[in-house]
């Protein structure tokens, strides 16, 4: 087994900051977090930005530049940034800033899918922004468009900035729009596929749904291809102790769950990520380093992002 990449995604879109006090929003708060996860053991740090009034999602380039540069200031870690965005954002909204900051990847969504966030309001009733409750209720009729058209858009215009991805896959036929882009030449092996598990409209979490999405990754890519997993909630780290016992990457971080454990909120990213190191490293495993991961990824190097 070669050694296992942890990913750490910092903010993402999905959850509002009334859900937990230890949510990064502000870009101070999003670059701290994202060095302190590189310090803990991540070897990327996946990067979404937000309104630092209200915590909203903003996929404008001029968001991002503040914690970017203080990342990159402050560590060598691969920084990884979004083009997924908002599920309620277009295609062209979503790749402008990973076009303008030309990153070593950048996250792209491989399928169209239903992408429901209202059951979490079972579990928060209070709020302190109004757009918040919104967002989620209004997700019972949310379709996350990612089309052929899209896809084919964002690998023409992201392909010239030299970065790779990672791509993103909530369901099996994803794999497969994968398989069509790469047999089409518009992407590149290796291959960095991030499996994904536990949100409602797509695969389950289920120990099976983690070995069928492997076994039709092998199946369609052969050695072109380095696994990752992420699983949403309560699932997170028990999907990552399977994968990296598989000898596959994991990828953690306030994103994808706020919690540590049962009736636990995690207080940091770092928090998640020192868990993931340690479930690895009892595993008889070693954590992957910026460099390592470079190496596995068939990375640009930080000299030749824009940032």
């Amino acid at each position: 087994m070669s050694k296992i990449i942890i990913s750490c995604a910092i903010t993402g879109s999905i959850h509002t900051p009334s859900m937990s006090p230890y949510l990064p929003v502000t870009p101070e708060e999003i670059a701290r977090s994202a060095i302190d996860a590189a310090e803990a053991g991540a070897a990327i740090v996946h990067l979404h930005a937000r309104n630092p009034v209200d915590g909203r999602p903003d996929q404008s380039p001029e968001a991002f530049e503040p914690f970017l540069r203080t990342i990159r200031q402050a560590s060598d870690v691969v920084v990884n940034l979004t083009t997924g965005g908002s599920p309620y954002m277009k295609v062209d909204e979503r790749i402008q800033p990973a076009l303008r900051w030309r990153p070593e990847i950048a996250s792209l969504n491989m399928g169209s899918m239903n992408f429901g966030l209202f059951p979490m309001l079972k579990r928060f009733t209070r709020f302190d922004h109004e757009w918040e409750p919104e967002m989620l209720r209004n997700s019972d009729d949310l379709v996350f468009r990612n089309s052929f058209k899209d896809i084919r858009f964002a690998l023409e215009n992201l392909n010239a900035t030299g970065a790779r991805y990672e791509f993103e896959c909530y369901d099996t036929s994803h794999l497969y729009n994968l398989h069509y882009f790469w047999t089409e030449g518009l992407i590149q092996a290796p291959l960095f596929i991030q499996t994904c598990f536990g949100l409602l409209g797509g695969i389950g979490a289920h120990p099976d749904d983690v070995a069928h999405m492997k076994r039709t990754a092998d199946r369609l890519f052969g050695d072109n291809y380095s696994w990752s997993v992420l699983a949403a909630g309560r699932d997170q780290m028990r999907v990552a102790a399977h994968a990296a016992s598989m000898g596959g990457h994991v990828r953690v971080g306030l994103e994808d769950s706020l919690w540590l454990r049962r009736g636990r909120l995690a207080r940091s990213n770092a928090e998640q990520v020192r868990q993931a190191r340690a479930i690895i490293e009892n595993l008889g495993l070693e954590v992957a380093t910026p460099d390592d991961a470079r190496h596995m990824l068939a990375l640009k190097g930080a000299d030749h992002v824009g940032f």
